[in-house]
């Protein structure tokens, strides 16, 4: 766990206590917000009425039937104004560097022991942004801002679950939008439709263990991200599954089977977190993990992805992958992670 503030200390707890909470606030209709990291080993509950003041800042616009109001971390002292012109270097790995991580993740590909992998680094940026003046300034559904940790700016929900009703939105797919034909090119690829097949296909067995009538409301459909240098293309699926009647008194037994998300994995899901762990080089830390918000009634909840950690030392480094399969090409797969590290200021 991070060093924490003496604001947070109260709210830090481990998974099971955590997911005690979830199941005891839910049954009280009791407004919450929560933060899980990637091992599914920390965890952070907070009840809204006790917000920790400027600790944390989160913004939820969402996209389902569930509205919640942003919660701010008061003055952001530091974002009166962007600067004039913005500086965004980045320190990218050498192609040789993510070759070798690349090798190793077909090495399990082509065992067998993987169909489809989520390889990421920790890729240094350099700029005159502040984590609070990336917050302010994204364009994204889901922001969260941990002063002196870092900042995500994702645009990928993870469940939503509201009127009895669970969904979950896997993305999965990218490409530049200033491509000549882009959208039917990202669309025709053969590697990313495999890739989005084996993730919806994972999420919906995921679904399916908490949930009834699961099924696929919408398929591969394109939406459109904003960054610094322009748009991105991404595509996502829709699951839809429904819950008992009492899926309120148990919202933390229904998210915890689902963790780690399966986007940010693979499939199958367990095999795959070890040879990621063998590929890797760097903790992903609260990077791919999950927050979300409930407001006594609804929740929402995203996948932390886009995702920028401050150092000790007060560098910033910009965690960003991409999904493997024995299809992908290493040049194709590098230049996708290069693609996603990007201010998110359109």
């Amino acid at each position: 766990m991070p060093n924490l503030s003496p604001l947070l200390r109260p709210f830090s707890h481990d998974v099971a206590t955590a997911q005690q909470l979830m199941n005891q606030w839910g049954a009280e209709r009791r407004p919450f917000f929560f933060v899980f990291n990637y091992q599914v080993s920390e965890a952070i509950m907070i009840p809204l009425e006790d917000w920790p003041g400027t600790a944390l800042a989160f913004e939820f616009t969402g996209r389902v039937d569930a509205s919640f109001s942003p919660i701010s971390a008061g003055h952001l002292s530091t974002c009166s104004s962007l600067p004039s012109q913005i500086e965004w270097e980045v320190s990218a790995p050498t192609f040789s560097d993510y070759h070798r991580a690349f090798h190793i993740v077909q090495h399990h590909l082509h065992r067998g022991d993987s169909f489809l992998t989520n390889l990421t680094f920790a890729v240094p940026v350099c700029t005159n942004l502040t984590l609070a003046q990336l917050y302010t300034s994204a364009r994204a559904p889901y922001k969260l801002l941990w002063p002196g940790h870092f900042v995500c700016f994702s645009p990928e929900p993870f469940v939503e679950i509201a009127d009895g009703t669970i969904r979950t939105f896997p993305m999965k797919g990218t490409i530049d939008a200033t491509l000549p034909q882009a959208e039917q090119t990202l669309l025709a690829n053969a590697k990313e439709q495999a890739e989005h097949a084996t993730i919806v296909d994972l999420l919906r067995n995921d679904l399916s263990q908490i949930a009834t009538e699961v099924h696929v409301a919408r398929y591969r459909y394109v939406e459109e991200i904003h960054t610094h240098r322009g748009a991105l293309l991404q595509t996502s699926s829709e699951i839809v599954g429904r819950l008992s009647h009492n899926y309120l008194s148990h919202l933390g037994d229904l998210l915890m089977p689902l963790l780690p998300a399966g986007s940010i994995t693979g499939a199958p899901k367990l095999a795959t977190v070890r040879s990621i762990a063998e590929a890797e080089t760097y903790d992903r830390g609260y990077y791919t993990g999950i927050m979300g918000c409930f407001d006594g009634t609804s929740l929402q909840s995203a996948v932390m992805i886009r995702f920028v950690e401050e150092q000790p030392d007060g560098s910033l480094v910009f965690k960003a992958g991409g999904g493997i399969t024995t299809r992908s090409d290493a040049e194709s797969e590098y230049q996708e992670l290069l693609d996603k590290v990007y201010a998110p200021i359109g």
